[in-house]
């Protein structure tokens, strides 16, 4: 049996592939039941914790190692109404799963001043890929608290916020990882 983590084929002339952040936040929901007891639910804002890699690649397939290394692992909590501004992931890729509950995403794109939304739901076992210049924002808009885990490649060093304006994306801000976080 293969790993759901392994790309590597078995023949010597194969070219070997890095397992992609989807493949990592999927991973970790399969195993939630694992890292769930570490997450909490605050009233005042969403709770994040980050998964240290040697302890993300300990609940998964061995072969899984070098990839997880190489990626950073948060685990967050929602409560009905928590959310995220208009944010980009300072150049780093990703995807996030959707362990518990709901979430709604909503994406920006569009030409220079028609800037626009779009949203879509995202239930349990659904996992979201997203690339290094991705603008983005989530919120439960649900009843019930969700959990999701996100992975990113490379690490998070900066994220900047954004806010949509006649068409217009504009910058509001940035964050930096050591610093705001």
């Amino acid at each position: 049996m293969t790993s759901l983590l392994s790309d590597v084929a078995h023949d010597p002339g194969s070219v070997t592939r890095s397992t992609s952040a989807a493949a990592v936040a999927a991973a970790l929901a399969a195993v939630a039941d694992a890292w769930l007891p570490r997450v909490a639910f605050r009233e005042d804002g969403r709770w994040t914790g980050l998964l240290p890699a040697d302890e993300a690649a300990a609940l998964l397939d061995p072969s899984a190692a070098a990839d997880v290394a190489g990626a950073q692992v948060w685990l967050l909590t929602w409560l009905p109404g928590q959310g995220t501004p208009l944010h980009d992931h300072g150049g780093s890729a990703g995807a996030f799963a959707v362990v518990r509950g709901a979430l709604t995403e909503d994406t920006v794109g569009g030409p220079a001043g028609a800037v626009r939304e779009v949203s879509v739901e995202l239930s349990a076992g659904r996992v979201r890929p997203f690339g290094p210049h991705h603008v983005h924002r989530v919120t439960n808009r649900g009843t019930v608290a969700a959990v999701s885990v996100h992975a990113y490649t490379p690490a998070l060093r900066q994220m900047s916020t954004y806010a949509l304006e006649s068409g217009v994306l504009l910058h509001t801000g940035t964050e930096r990882a050591g610093v705001d976080w």
